[in-house]
């Protein structure tokens, strides 16, 4: 009588799930103390087991973001909103490299659906705003830098962004405007701006 030595797939899943789970409280462990490289071979061979781990696809990346590798880091977040195509910042990770590797119209797109799903996803306006420059669309880039404006208030990006819009459509005085209201919480910013554009702000003696 032969005894069957191999494991049953239901058992071997569980064994999976199991060991993902484990692998995945030690890559957070990692990355809680600072020790990025070896999270990253955690999250990387929990790949090798569950190809399908969003938690791993998003973290290798980043990985691959910070380390200037756009090309792969598309691949895993694009797989990763793959599986969570309901999951807004999975729209606005692809749209952020999309954007990053100057294919606007598909940065664009994810940007939109990004939004669409959450409206007060403020980075994602931000992000819109830069795709829409670059396609020199200036007036729905307003539109988009506002609305980040309004969900963040005290970010000086967008406002940074608004005054330089408004030089490229030639309004000097909307820019200073824009300007005038950055130096009341970001006079850095403002000053910068002075020096980019030959504005100057009204500053007393």
């Amino acid at each position: 009588m032969s005894v069957k030595t191999h494991t049953h797939p239901a058992h071997a899943n569980t064994s999976s799930r199991g060991r993902c789970f484990w692998l995945r409280l030690q890559a957070k462990a990692l990355l809680v103390l600072g020790f990025r490289n070896k999270a990253h071979a955690v999250f990387q061979e929990i790949l090798q087991i569950n190809p399908d781990d969003v938690l791993a696809l998003n973290s290798v990346g980043f990985k691959e973001l910070n380390d200037k590798r756009l090309i792969q880091a598309l691949g895993f977040f694009e797989r990763a909103l793959v599986l969570t195509p309901n999951n807004a910042n999975a729209h606005f990770n692809v749209g952020f490299v999309c954007e990053e590797l100057g294919r606007s119209q598909e940065a664009e797109h994810a940007f939109r659906s990004a939004i669409q799903i959450d409206e007060k996803l403020d980075r994602a306006w931000y992000g819109l705003g830069l795709v829409l420059v670059r396609q020199q669309r200036f007036e729905e880039s307003l539109v988009a830098f506002k609305r980040n404006t309004e969900l963040q208030s005290m970010s000086p990006y967008a406002w940074y962004q608004m005054a330089r819009v408004h030089m490229e459509m030639r309004e000097p005085e909307k820019a200073l405007e824009v300007m005038r209201h950055l130096n009341g919480f970001e006079p850095k910013v403002a000053a910068q701006l002075e020096r980019e554009t030959g504005l100057k702000l009204d500053r007393p003696a």
